[in-house]
């Protein structure tokens, strides 16, 4: 691929400045979720093996550019030093003489955690002269967070620009697999995309039409595709403004040879509520749906449909959930399509990448995500990179 990696880095004696993810959830002062520190250890670790001083910078929550108590990274420090096995030093400054100090101060082979790089409003702007500071801090610069790359701040794209840049490993391994995915894939390929509203994935979906095999669209953006074409949808979420839209977007994939997946039976139910009395029914242009029906999932000959594509393809993409997966029994369509795309995945005969928050949660919940080919955490970056934009922090690192 285009970029650098650490086995392009000469490490030793060097302080290489890494930009990981460590917006982390926190609960009564401690982290909650230690996902985002695991994703950073193999980076550290090759940085340290090396030889290197590991000098980490990252972002906690919104602070606007002013210090705020509560949004420091301090609690972060020990729950890494916990996972490493080992101390890390913290500063409670990104730049200046306090963080410098403390950098100057490291062992070979230590690890230290600089202060929130949000406190200063340089982060956001991506403003040279801030960027000139965090970089007096290292010889060699390193990102490792792919969540942020498509945020063009100081510490994601300037940095590359002031410092020799490299790929971290857990950014390696999400570009690989994402090139694998939809850069250079094996095809045929399938898609599959979800969630609410057609108007929030404009550009993803108009940008997969373009070079996906099959495409098959489920949640409450299925019901907008539904009504443009004359189907009854009852009293179904759907954006009917949105119809041309999809009619558009249709006329776009058959233009380029993408079969689209709809719903040709669906769950539905008056009510959003656990155990809810419901029924399945098989769509067909008319006035199927009562008023009070809600189409909350896809039925089991659209599962079959779906199923079936799945196994004539070699590589799939997954954004966005089939149904209500959150609300039993409205997570049986999801569920079962995530099992069995990790069951392939598993025995190699499917590359299965997904990414975006309700994706991982609803793989998560089908006990699938384990089985996938990756599965990315980064949700907005993921996205745009599926939209098919430049990420700025992705461009910094190119050769």
């Amino acid at each position: 691929m285009g970029f650098r990696t650490l086995d392009d880095a000469d490490l030793a004696g060097k302080r290489a400045l890494v930009r990981v993810d460590f917006n982390v959830p926190m609960a009564d002062g401690a982290v909650s979720d230690d996902t985002r520190l695991r994703a950073a250890l193999p980076t550290i670790r090759k940085i340290q093996a090396g030889g290197g001083k590991v000098v980490l910078i990252a972002h906690f929550d919104r602070p606007k550019g002013k210090r705020v108590p509560e949004m420091s990274l301090a609690p972060v420090a020990p729950a890494l030093a916990a996972l490493l096995g080992e101390p890390v030093a913290f500063a409670d400054d990104c730049v200046g003489d306090a963080a410098a100090s403390a950098v100057a101060n490291l062992p070979a082979r230590g690890v230290i955690l600089l202060e929130n790089l949000r406190f200063h409003a340089g982060e956001e702007a991506n403003d040279p002269a801030f960027a000139a500071a965090l970089a007096a801090n290292g010889d060699l610069y390193v990102n490792d967070a792919f969540s942020a790359a498509h945020r063009a701040h100081a510490s994601t794209e300037g940095l590359a620009r002031a410092l020799p840049a490299y790929a971290g490993e857990s950014m390696r391994r999400e570009l690989e697999m994402l090139e694998k995915a939809l850069g250079a894939p094996e095809r045929p390929v399938m898609g599959i995309v979800g969630g609410a509203k057609v108007s929030t994935k404009l550009e993803l979906l108009d940008n997969l039409v373009g070079k996906l095999q099959t495409l098959a669209i489920g949640g409450g953006m299925a019901n907008t595709f539904l009504f443009a074409q004359g189907f009854g949808i009852g009293g179904s979420l759907c954006e009917k403004d949105m119809a041309d839209t999809a009619r558009d977007i249709m006329a776009k994939a058959e233009t380029s040879g993408c079969r689209i997946l709809l719903p040709t039976d669906v769950v539905v139910a008056a009510d959003l509520k656990p155990g809810v009395a419901n029924r399945t029914v098989t769509l067909a242009k008319g006035a199927d749906l009562t008023a009070d029906d809600k189409i909350f999932d896809i039925g089991p000959e659209s599962l079959a449909l779906v199923l079936a594509a799945m196994n004539a393809s070699k590589t799939l993409i997954w954004n966005g959930p089939f149904g209500v997966f959150e609300v039993p029994p409205f997570d049986a369509g999801t569920v079962a399509a995530a099992r069995a795309a990790g069951a392939l995945a598993k025995s190699g005969k499917l590359v299965a990448v997904a990414g975006g928050g309700d994706t991982v949660a609803a793989l998560n919940a089908a006990g699938a995500a384990k089985d996938f080919s990756f599965v990315s955490t980064a949700g907005g970056a993921f996205l745009e990179w599926m939209e098919g934009k430049t990420l700025p922090g992705v461009a910094a690192l190119s050769n």
